[in-house]
């Protein structure tokens, strides 16, 4: 077993945290890939950008079905989000890069300049023509059974998240940030899905100190300095407090 990481006052700034779906789950929401995951209950292929240009009424029916189960929309945020929070207003950590779309780090309290959420937000869905933004709440509430949803402008409104077969616009700005820090916290990730994975590889090839926080193995397991296996808002408040 790897030592404990040194509390946060003593880990070398610029700090960066990444933070998967283990964060979340504290809160309710399920993950996607564990053996109990959403994935064994819901078909990814619905969820793709081409099954969204087929057949949108189709897809934003089980784009509801898919919120509904999972509860998102709801969630409040946990320990694990008010800790990392705390720690970026008191200016410990420099920026949450997110593989979450749950919006819980924002409703934490965690400044929308220091988050990069790299999925997006479920929270928002877009018009695919004027890129307008509307409330993805009202609009399943709203839905009509067999109609796709359109703006006012007529437009058709996507989830304003990146679906399958769509690549990941916010690497780069995700990318710049582990390559300034000193120490990259990653919280509640597999580390098993690229190419966010690969920020940890570039952070581990650069020689930053890395801390996992995760119940499970990973494949960076023996590449990093720390390794925290008890729950991920306990190790997080101890860790930021």
């Amino acid at each position: 077993m790897k030592s404990r990481p040194a509390p946060s006052n003593h880990v070398e700034p610029p700090v960066v945290v990444l933070t998967g779906a283990g964060v979340s789950t504290p809160s309710g929401i399920p993950d996607f890939r564990s053996p109990n995951g959403i994935w064994k209950r819901f078909d990814p292929k619905e969820f793709t950008i081409d099954r969204f240009h087929a057949d949108p009424a189709r897809f934003w029916e089980r784009r509801k079905a898919l919120t509904l189960e999972t509860r998102i929309l709801d969630a409040e945020p946990n320990d694990a989000h008010h800790a990392i929070a705390r720690a970026v207003q008191e200016g410990r950590v420099a920026t949450v890069v997110t593989q979450n779309i749950d919006g819980l780090h924002i409703r934490a309290g965690t400044p929308e300049e220091a988050l990069i959420e790299v999925h997006g937000n479920v929270h928002r869905s877009r018009c695919m023509d004027c890129r307008g933004s509307q409330s993805t709440r009202d609009l399943i509430d709203a839905l009509v059974p067999g109609e796709a949803p359109r703006c006012g402008c007529g437009g058709l409104l996507r989830p304003d998240v990146v679906l399958f077969g769509e690549p990941v616009t916010e690497l780069e700005r995700s990318a710049r940030a582990v390559a300034d820090a000193r120490t990259l916290v990653v919280a509640g990730s597999s580390l098993s899905v690229w190419p966010v994975a690969g920020l940890v590889e570039s952070a581990c090839s650069q020689g930053a100190e890395v801390v996992l926080v995760n119940r499970d193995p990973t494949p960076f397991d023996g590449r990093v300095a720390h390794i925290l296996r008890g729950p991920v808002e306990e190790e997080l408040s101890r860790l930021f407090a």
